[in-house]
């Protein structure tokens, strides 16, 4: 399930570039563990996932409040239902 917990991030960063524009991708940038490649529209891990996603949905809800929350595990809603329930970061439950 590692392949699907590494779709998460860039499906919520373009979930919310499409309500926040541009800003979406420079906010991922500021989240520790994130390397962030918006001309290939990519991302990569480095630390404990989990723990790197519950940073990236916190740095959104910080700045645009809990509706971008929403935002976030909309996005990856069916990722999520998929996923072994020790797997989902807590933000995403």
């Amino acid at each position: 399930m590692e392949a699907a917990i590494s779709q998460i991030p860039i499906r919520i960063i373009k979930e919310q570039e499409l309500v926040i524009g541009p800003l979406a991708w420079d906010e991922a940038r500021k989240v520790p563990g994130l390397t962030v490649d918006q001309s290939h529209n990519s991302v990569s891990l480095s630390g404990d996932n989990k723990d790197i996603i519950n940073r990236l949905v916190a740095q959104y809800e910080r700045i645009f409040g809990k509706a971008s929350h929403e935002v976030c595990r909309e996005a990856v809603h069916d990722i999520v239902a998929q996923m072994p329930a020790e797997e989902v970061p807590s933000s995403l439950k």
